[in-house]
């Protein structure tokens, strides 16, 4: 099929979203002639360097970007960048119709942002179209505020109201009802995708990792039995949670054990003052941040992933650490949810802060004092990254995707 992917942003070898843009294009590739509509300024050089090294046959890329506004990184990455992803959405649909015109694809595929609140115009371009998988719909319960400093609660709020803001765009609107295929990466953001009027939504999580790397994870040793290591990876960000695993490692009384922290973020100075208060401050290490390289390492170096997000659409780490046979304590919540099963790791509930540091450091304790248990759990976790997380995996669901999507609009 002669296919549209629109990617704004995508680049290889990179992870999170431009990763997503670039694999799930890729994988397309393999099956469908492709076009990728995405923007020059963040990755095209990346772009044309790879594909001169590696060519891709029915591959091809058409850049576009706004005329008044060329660089998306001009006012930085955070609302600004936001404002530039909405108008780029108005240009990009202007772009695809015109090359809908003379190609005529069967499918349109938004791809990248991940994002349920902004509203895909290529929608209006009368194809078959897949949105998603869009993800975004997730929240910190509001028992967690408590521990959050004033510039958080703000962020909270101001994060809340902009998705409020974007369910009523009317534009939104029309995305989720010309759809023919709409995909969230976890369960809240399917809810609020029916309350914004989708008849039918499929959870299907964003996240991948090539066959190498999984072949490279899976082949990770298991570290020496002593000391007990737990790792966490990640920015350092009040939603992160990385507060709630301090708190539980502490309550956990593993005298022996080590606690690492991977990342850098505004959270640094209170987690290292929370490790001091709760009388661990010698027992965790904070790496900073490191290259991808260096970060697999120390998760090759660990026996066990703490992955407290109280809202997080994907969960890279969570699938990378069961790649490498390492069990995972996550929260019951958002996108590890939908990864992690109870015969990988441990999933918590989180109905209120006191009660979720006291699941976790039971966990800590059980893994710490269960060898063997943590040999099975890492045993099931690298089978599910292989049967469910793997790019080839993904890009035959895609495909089976595209097909349905054709044939329910056909119907239509």
């Amino acid at each position: 099929m002669k296919v549209l992917i629109s990617a704004y942003s995508c680049e290889p070898g990179r992870g999170s979203e431009r990763g997503v843009g670039w694999n799930v294009a890729c994988e397309a590739a393999k099956r469908h002639e492709v076009w990728v509509l995405t923007r020059p300024d963040e990755s095209k050089e990346a772009i044309e360097a790879e594909l001169l090294a590696r060519p891709i046959p029915n591959f091809h890329f058409v850049y576009c970007t706004l005329p008044f506004w060329q660089d998306s990184m001009r006012f930085g990455q955070s609302g600004a960048m936001q404002i530039h992803y909405y108008l780029w959405q108005i240009q990009a649909y202007f772009v695809a119709r015109r090359l809908h015109q003379d190609i005529k694809f069967d499918v349109i595929h938004h791809v990248t942002f991940v994002k349920y609140s902004a509203p895909s115009l290529l929608s209006l371009i009368p194809t078959p179209f897949v949105w998603g998988p869009v993800g975004g719909g997730e929240s910190a319960p509001s028992k967690f505020w408590k521990d959050f400093s004033l510039r958080a609660r703000l962020y909270e709020l101001a994060r809340n109201f902009v998705r409020n803001v974007g369910q009523r765009d009317p534009l939104v609107t029309l995305t989720v009802h010309n759809s023919t295929i709409v995909r969230a990466t976890t369960d809240d953001t399917a809810k609020r995708l029916y309350y914004m009027g989708a008849s039918q939504v499929h959870v299907v999580p964003e996240v991948g990792l090539l066959d190498e790397e999984i072949s490279v994870l899976n082949n990770f040793p298991s570290p020496s039995s002593q000391p007990i290591r737990f790792i966490s990876m990640g920015r350092l960000l009040h939603w992160k949670g990385f507060h709630l695993g301090i708190q539980a490692f502490a309550k956990a009384n593993l005298p022996d054990a080590e606690y690492w922290l991977v990342g850098n973020g505004p959270e640094l100075d209170n987690l290292q003052y929370l490790a001091q208060d709760c009388g661990v401050a010698n027992q965790i290490k904070f790496w900073g941040r490191l290259s991808r390289e260096d970060t697999l390492e120390n998760l090759g170096k660990s026996h066990v992933l703490v992955h407290p997000s109280l809202h997080d659409s994907g969960g890279w780490v969570c699938i990378e650490a069961m790649a490498s046979g390492r069990p995972v304590i996550c929260l019951d919540l958002g996108g590890p949810a939908v990864q992690v099963t109870e015969q990988a790791g441990f999933k918590i509930p989180a109905h209120k802060p006191e009660q979720t540091v006291d699941d976790i450091a039971l966990a800590m304790r059980k893994l710490a004092y269960a060898p063997d248990l943590r040999v099975r759990m890492g045993q099931v976790g690298k089978k599910i990254v292989d049967e469910n997380f793997s790019w080839k995996v993904v890009g035959k669901r895609l495909d089976n995707t595209y097909q349905n999507a054709v044939s329910l609009h056909g119907k239509a």
